[in-house]
């Protein structure tokens, strides 16, 4: 029987004492280093000092001083995109050959001459009043150029295959323009904004259901290579023997290139001929009084002063508003201080004939497949 006295004596019994575990606090991103180095104090105006181990006696581990930390190799963007190169080095080759050979399907590519043969109520100028818009609504939106060269490209293959009225132009620009986002874009425009865009003529199901169409009549190829696949690559060997990047030189290419969008007739010339020409045309901008063209350039490029004429010709045309010079949009983008105003710069009227001698590059055996 449990009496008082034995109560008392089970409640004085000692508890065991509870351990109190401290909350654990979270860790900021911030917080991590990019060392991977034992536990150490750190001061700032002092050397780095290991925090010594009880149960080593006389040990020899030191961790280097700051000072010394820093004449170590730093791994910067500039170091990253030279062990980059180095990586990617060996595959150029076979990149460059993949390229030049999926810009050659047909599948990929525009008819020659849709505007005539498919076509019925579309003009060439009218293709390049809604390419002129199209590159304000990129520049709007603040989209990447590769984006705004395969909503053109989607829009040629699409006319090169299906009739389409007046009305729905804009539907169509409009609509591979969402496309091409959703391909290139890390956070595209939805498909609202493109139906505002327009002040609302189209509506949301118009945009999808022509997205839809596009999709199908491409079969859903829509990794084609463009202009600026390739001009990416052909500015780098341009500029390989310039120790700092001309920030002039890459924007004047990049201006070059989106006039050649408002002109049908390039159309006709493969994506590599075009960015190979606007490199032509850049360096003759530049610097008229010097051959645009070496053989180190092509070379490297693949092709000859005489294989980029009739490209460079119609550009340069574009560049001096001969042609399209009632499209403002792309001129005044490249006359702001941001893009050093490339639209501006001067030009010599002509080019030069002797620029386009065989001569030039004789001593190559010129073949399409060869790259550097």
């Amino acid at each position: 029987m449990e009496t008082r006295a034995s109560k008392k004596r089970a409640n004085t019994i000692q508890q065991p004492p509870q351990v109190m575990v401290p909350k654990r606090q979270r860790v900021v991103l911030g917080e991590f280093s990019d060392l991977n180095l034992p536990d150490f104090d750190y001061q700032p105006t002092q050397k780095l000092q290991c925090r010594k181990n009880p149960n080593l006696k006389n040990s020899a581990t030191t961790i280097p001083s700051l000072d010394s930390n820093l004449n170590k190799p730093v791994h910067t963007k500039i170091n990253a995109k030279r062990d980059n190169q180095h990586i990617i080095q060996p595959y150029v080759s076979d990149i460059s050959d993949y390229l030049r050979t999926m810009e050659m399907q047909k599948k990929r590519r525009p008819m020659v001459g849709y505007l005539e043969n498919v076509q019925r109520g579309i003009s060439s100028n009218m293709r390049g009043t809604l390419v002129d818009w199209l590159v304000e609504v990129a520049d709007e939106y603040k989209l990447l150029p590769e984006t705004l060269h395969l909503s053109v490209s989607y829009i040629d293959r699409f006319l090169s295959i299906e009739p389409v009225s007046r009305s729905k132009l804009q539907l169509l620009g409009v609509s591979s323009m969402l496309i091409a986002s959703k391909y290139e874009e890390i956070t595209p425009p939805k498909a609202v904004d493109f139906c505002q865009i327009t002040d609302n003529t189209y509506d949301l199901e118009e945009v999808l259901k022509m997205e839809a169409d596009i999709l199908k009549s491409l079969n859903f190829e829509m990794g084609n290579p463009n202009v600026i696949t390739f001009l990416k690559r052909f500015i780098g060997i341009a500029c390989e023997n310039r120790k700092n990047s001309n920030l002039q030189f890459e924007f004047l290419c990049s201006y070059l290139a989106d006039l050649s969008l408002l002109d049908y007739e390039c159309t006709r010339f493969l994506p590599s001929v075009v960015a190979a020409s606007v490199i032509f045309l850049a360096r003759f901008i530049i610097r008229p009084g010097a051959h645009p063209w070496t053989p180190s350039l092509c070379e490297c490029l693949g092709y000859t002063s005489a294989n980029l004429e009739d490209c460079v010709i119609i550009l340069h045309d574009l560049y001096m508003s001969r042609k399209a010079g009632s499209f403002k949009a792309v001129r005044d983008k490249y006359k702001q201080n941001k893009l050093k105003c490339v639209a501006n710069l001067p030009s010599s009227p002509e080019i030069p004939n002797h620029y386009f001698e065989k001569e030039l590059c004789s001593t190559i055996n010129f073949v399409n497949e060869v790259h550097c």
